[in-house]
């Protein structure tokens, strides 16, 4: 059985231009800084969000120059520049605008799709910021360049880059009508999704979900089949979406205690789980599924959906 996502992830599609060249032209990135919008991220990833969409202020406010620690996300449709900073949350210039304060993982799915790349691109630049103040090679401090895309050793000039750390996640099915789903141990009763795991050195994308699903549930599998990928800055993993074929009559092994129990469901059951809501739902079904904000839940829905 061969399917595709139904929908590009949320957190996987196109909104402003990021505008690379931006970066290294200083010049160019500081003339648009008098016009530019700035988001603000507080220490706990939490953004403001008034009608669906992230809640940019004035970069001028806080300056007539990008500060040292301010990165640069992109150019809107309008041509206006964006910029992000970690600090306290400001409300929008209309005082009567009903907002919220939430993070990505909690409102990714009311955002339009370029509130939803500036924060998750925002949100992975921060947190790399946050945890590379000092280079790994030798200990000396660490200074942003290029509008904080890069860090710069202040000693010997090596240069690094953000980095990102490769996971698998994977809808293992029978090529009919069922499919496995399962539970962390650390999740509350009722709450399974579909199997992800981190990339190890010198292994490819196929061969890590052969490697954790075996690891993770004793399962066999074989058709490694890429679907799609999606960013997931927390703090700054990028998720590789496959689906594989699975033998039902294999047994299941709980072999690195990561995972409580695990189960195959059929097509209906799936279903009607998602017709209950997601992880956040207080309906009493007995299966509680990912919400729309992860690749997880597009997976779910594409192979739900087949007929």
């Amino acid at each position: 059985m061969h399917f595709q996502l139904r929908n590009v992830p949320l957190l996987s599609r196109v909104g402003a231009d990021r505008a690379d060249v931006l970066r290294t032209d200083i010049d160019a990135a500081t003339a648009g800084w008098a016009d530019a919008l700035l988001l603000r991220v507080d220490r706990r990833n939490q953004v403001l969000i008034s009608e669906g969409r992230v809640v940019l202020g004035k970069a001028a406010a806080i300056g007539d120059k990008p500060p040292e620690h301010a990165v640069f996300l992109g150019r809107l449709h309008d041509g206006r520049h964006v910029w992000a900073v970690r600090g306290a949350l400001e409300g929008p210039e209309d005082p009567d605008a009903e907002t919220e304060v939430l993070d990505l993982r909690r409102a990714g799915q009311v955002f339009d799709d370029t509130s939803a790349q500036l924060v998750a691109t925002a949100t992975a630049l921060l947190n790399w910021h946050d945890n590379a103040r000092f280079s790994a090679i030798d200990g000396a401090a660490t200074k942003p360049i290029k509008a904080g895309w890069s860090r710069v050793n202040a000693h010997n000039g090596h240069e690094e880059f953000p980095r990102i750390d490769p996971a698998v996640i994977c809808l293992v099915h029978d090529g009919h009508d069922r499919a496995v789903l399962a539970r962390q141990t650390v999740w509350p009763e009722r709450l399974f999704s579909i199997l992800a795991g981190f990339v190890e050195a010198g292994e490819s994308f196929e061969s890590c979900v052969v490697r954790e699903i075996s690891e993770e549930i004793g399962l066999t599998v074989t058709d490694v089949q890429y679907l799609g990928s999606q960013p997931w800055p927390f703090p700054r993993s990028l998720m590789v979406g496959f689906h594989a074929l699975g033998d039902p009559e294999q047994p299941f092994s709980f072999n690195d205690g990561e995972i409580a129990e695990a189960e195959w469901f059929t097509r209906a059951e799936i279903r009607d789980a998602l017709d209950h809501g997601d992880w956040s739902s207080e309906s009493p079904s007995r299966l509680l599924l990912p919400g729309s904000i992860s690749i997880a839940r597009e997976i779910i829905e594409s192979w739900a959906a087949l007929d």
